[in-house]
C-alpha cells in the first residue's frame, strides 16, 4: 500500500503532538515525575458524577439537537451575563474548546485567509488554522508574554479574518490586562475581524478575574469556554461556543456534520457543574505556582510570573542549547516537561505544569535543580 500517496497533504504536513509523545513516554515509565500534561490533579466533583450517573442511568444516551440542550444554552448565556455583562446573542454545545475551535476556524477561514496568532500559543492554533488551508501570522509576546495591540495592529492584511487571543494563556499563563483586551476589541472592530476568544482557564486567574472580549466587542467576539479545567472534566469533552447568532448557526450546522453533538450524558453534568462552587482549587493551585516560581528562581531559571492558568514557561539555560535538548535529559532524568517549540516558532523555553501533587512538584523541582547546577 503507497500510503505516500494515500495520506491527504493535510495530515500529512501536522506533526504528532508533543504533548502527546510526552503522554505516551509517561506510560512506558514506572513511577516518573509527570509534569506535562495540562489536566488537574483533583477529581470532578462528587455532585457532577452524580448527576451523569443519574442521566445515564434514566435513558438519557442517545442523540441530543448538534447545538445542545436548551436548557445548557440557556445557562451557558445567562452565566455570560452575570459575569461579563454581555448576553451573546447564541451558543452551541461542543466537544470541548478544540471541538468549538475546528468548527470556528471551519466556519470562518477559506484558503489564504490569515489568522493572528500569539506566540508562543495553544498547540492547536498554528495546525486547526492549517488544516482550513489558512495561514497563521504569529504577533510576538516575547519575553514578558505580553501583547503590544499596536505591533499587532501592524499585522492586519486585507486577507486578515480573525485575531485569535487566549487569556489567562497556555502555556505562559499570562493574563491579558483590561486595557489591553478593550485596545484588542478595538482593534478588531476598526478590521471587521472576528475576535476568537479561547476562555478555558477563566477561572484559572490569580488576580483580579477579568473580563471576557464579549463585553468589549459583542458583536464580533465568539467567545470558546468549558469544563475540562475548572471541573476536572477534561475526558468528558464538554465545552461551548458563544456569540453572534449568524456565526453559531453556520457553528452548528458545521457540528451537525462532523461531532453530531456533544456527549448526552456530560450535558446533563454540566448543568450540575454550573450549580457547583468550582472554585476553592483556586488558591491552592496560586500556593503552587508560589512555591514552583520560587524554586525555579533561587535554582537560577528566567521564569516570568503567571497570572493565571496553572502553568510556567522558564527559560532553558543556555548549556542546554534548545528545549527539546533540555526536556530529553530531564525524561532521562524521568523528569517529563514539554519543549517550547510545541508552542511556538522558537525553542527556548520548556513548558511545566504545576497541576499535580504537591509531592510531585517537590520531586521535580529537585531534577530542575540539579539540571541548573
Amino acid at each position: 500500500m503507497d500510503w505516500n500517496r494515500l495520506i491527504a497533504e493535510r495530515a500529512a504536513k501536522i506533526e504528532a503532538s508533543g504533548i502527546r509523545k510526552i503522554f505516551d513516554l509517561a506510560a512506558t515509565l514506572k513511577d516518573p515525575v509527570n509534569l506535562s500534561i495540562g489536566q488537574p490533579d483533583f477529581d470532578v466533583p462528587e455532585p457532577v458524577k452524580a448527576s451523569a450517573i443519574a442521566a445515564i442511568r434514566e435513558g438519557f444516551n442517545r442523540y441530543t439537537p448538534s447545538a445542545g440542550i436548551p436548557e445548557l444554552r440557556e445557562k451557558i448565556l445567562s452565566r455570560c451575563a452575570e459575569q461579563y455583562g454581555a448576553r451573546p446573542e447564541d451558543a452551541v454545545v461542543t466537544s470541548g474548546v478544540s471541538g468549538g475551535l475546528t468548527l470556528a476556524l471551519q466556519a470562518l477561514i477559506d484558503p489564504g485567509d490569515e489568522v493572528l496568532v500569539p506566540d508562543p500559543y495553544f498547540v492547536s492554533y498554528k495546525h486547526l488554522t492549517a488544516l482550513c488551508e489558512g495561514k497563521p501570522v504569529y504577533y510576538n509576546t516575547y519575553p514578558e508574554f505580553t501583547v503590544d495591540p499596536e505591533a499587532v495592529e501592524r499585522l492586519v492584511s486585507p486577507r486578515t479574518k480573525v485575531l485569535l487571543v487566549m487569556s489567562p494563556a497556555n502555556p505562559t499563563g499570562a493574563c491579558l490586562p483590561e486595557a489591553v483586551k478593550q485596545a484588542l476589541a478595538d482593534l478588531a472592530r476598526r478590521h471587521g475581524l472576528i475576535l476568537l476568544s479561547d476562555e478555558i482557564y477563566d477561572l484559572f486567574t490569580y488576580g483580579p478575574r477579568g473580563k471576557s472580549f464579549l463585553a468589549y466587542y459583542p458583536e464580533g467576539t465568539l467567545a470558546l469556554n468549558g469544563l475540562s479545567k475548572t471541573a476536572s472534566m477534561t475526558g468528558w469533552r464538554l465545552g461551548w461556543a458563544a456569540g453572534p447568532k449568524a456565526l453559531i448557526e453556520n457553528l452548528t450546522k458545521l457540528q451537525q456534520v462532523t461531532f453530531v453533538c456533544s456527549p448526552s450524558f456530560a450535558q446533563k453534568a454540566a448543568l450540575a457543574a454550573f450549580q457547583s462552587d468550582l472554585s476553592e482549587a483556586v488558591p491552592v493551585y496560586r500556593a503552587k505556582r508560589d512555591r514552583m516560581l520560587a524554586g525555579l528562581r533561587e535554582a537560577g531559571y528566567e521564569a516570568v510570573e503567571p497570572g493565571g492558568a496553572f502553568y510556567l514557561f522558564p527559560k532553558v539555560p543556555p548549556k542546554f542549547g534548545s528545549g527539546q535538548a533540555f526536556v530529553e535529559e530531564a525524561a532521562r532524568r524521568e523528569l517529563l516537561l514539554v519543549p517550547g517549540h510545541v508552542f511556538s516558532e522558537r525553542d527556548t523555553h520548556f513548558r511545566i505544569s504545576y497541576a499535580a501533587p504537591d509531592e510531585k512538584l517537590a520531586r521535580g523541582l529537585e531534577i530542575l535543580r540539579k539540571m541548573a547546577r
